[in-house]
């Protein structure tokens, strides 16, 4: 495997950890913002560091880990035969959905639209857990290529 490969994939990994910080750490924000909602202070408190969260680091470490997953798959087609490769992208699918939940339950939010219970909020931080499962699962138990 070329050097530079090497370094594409760490960095992958890096950024995939912090994508994966903000993934698990939104949703837990917002049990707080459903509880703290009839205090405006504290919901102003959470809406910044909602946005910081949201735009500041899960956005672009999304953006990087696309990119350099990307520049993987073309620097090394022959994943793509892989059906581990399949689960794996298709768990990165329901991140992203996951991602873009996000973003549109605190567009909701900032509009009062508290369509999310407390209990609903703490059962959708599960959700990248689930995924985790899957996607290391899938990349460290598989077939050797």
């Amino acid at each position: 495997m070329a050097a530079h490969y090497l370094w594409i994939k760490a960095f992958h990994v890096i950024a995939v950890i912090a994508w994966y910080a903000g993934l698990f750490y939104i949703f837990r924000l917002y049990v707080y913002h459903v509880q703290k909602r009839d205090e405006p202070a504290v919901t102003a408190t959470l809406e910044v560091m909602e946005r910081r969260l949201l735009r500041g680091i899960m956005m672009p470490a999304m953006i990087v880990s696309l990119a350099l997953g990307t520049t993987m798959l073309v620097l090394q087609p022959e994943l793509l035969r892989m059906p581990w490769m399949h689960m794996k992208l298709g768990a990165i699918v329901f991140l992203l959905g996951y991602h873009g939940f996000a973003s549109h339950t605190r567009k909701r939010f900032l509009a009062k639209d508290y369509f999310l219970s407390e209990t609903a909020c703490r059962w959708i931080n599960e959700v990248p857990t689930v995924l985790l499962f899957f996607i290391v699962i899938g990349v460290i138990v598989r077939k050797p290529m």
